[in-house]
């Protein structure tokens, strides 16, 4: 899960409707300010060669009103190579346990333009009508944001109030492009990290009352420039198809440590954490 960009939306969904129970193309950029930084080297935050391979410290925390549950994980995230997918050239990722989900594999494209998701195996029902979509825009103008996804009306692919009927379901996803911070994990510390969010909303409705639940997730993402992700933390607030209640879920992945194809570990400019 080298997650590029999540979200990233593709563990987002499949983990916050695993709980309970996301594209056209992106809109144009708006410039959240006048940009005060532009990087058009921005693919050496997102290196993809074969080989390079990543290890990443997890926790999940689970609750209500209460935390119920604190879970602990790891996985480890490396570029398998090259595949073609309805003839486009895609690089092949394959995780261990991203979000303590179990494997998984995930498609991506890189060219002039950005990085494009092309889906995941074992994916869903709601993915397979998103995919594929753009997760990040070459060049990264800093500070920016764009709408990543704007869908209405697609198939959830899942009866959550039972009813015999699948839900549909309305997707919203904006990416905001922050700042470059220093961030500390356990591979290092890292000065110049780009900072990315991306918060979205699932408007749920319901077959068999008529109403609407909605759910929300919000990640935040620091890259490296010969790195990669060192860290994420993503948030998500799960409502309940039957009651008011709702449950919240937050995991963090933290690098441990990085091999790239070439045997050195951990490059990039981070120093050991102390």
């Amino acid at each position: 899960m080298q997650k590029f960009l999540i979200f990233i939306i593709a563990l987002s969904t499949s983990l916050l409707f695993q709980v309970i129970g996301l594209t056209g193309m992106p809109s144009t950029v708006r410039a959240a300010d006048p940009p005060t930084l532009l990087i058009h080297e921005v693919a050496d935050y997102f290196p993809d060669q074969t080989g390079n391979e990543w290890v990443y410290r997890g926790t999940m925390l689970e609750g209500g009103m209460v935390q119920i549950a604190d879970g602990r994980f790891t996985n480890v995230s490396k570029v398998m190579g090259m595949e073609t997918i309805d003839g486009v050239v895609v690089t092949v990722f394959h995780d261990t346990n991203p979000g303590d989900q179990g494997p998984s594999d995930s498609y991506y494209r890189r060219d002039a333009a950005g990085i494009r998701y092309y889906g995941s195996k074992p994916g869903t029902t709601l993915e397979r009508q998103l995919v594929p979509y753009q997760i990040v825009r070459f060049p990264l103008a800093i500070p920016s944001t764009f709408e990543q996804l704007n869908r209405r009306g697609l198939n959830l692919g899942m009866d959550l109030d039972r009813d015999g009927e699948s839900e549909s379901v309305d997707v919203l996803a904006v990416v905001t492009v922050h700042a470059q911070e220093s961030i500390r994990v356990p591979a290092g510390v890292y000065p110049e990290a780009i900072k990315l969010e991306a918060r979205m909303t699932m408007d749920v409705h319901l077959t068999e009352s008529g109403t609407t639940i909605q759910g929300t997730d919000v990640m935040t993402a620091w890259f490296a420039k010969g790195v990669g992700l060192l860290k994420y933390v993503e948030r998500q607030t799960i409502p309940s198809p039957r009651n008011q209640h709702e449950r919240m879920v937050e995991v963090i992945e933290e690098l441990e440590k990085f091999t790239p194809s070439f045997g050195k570990e951990s490059p990039g400019g981070g120093k050991p954490s102390s």
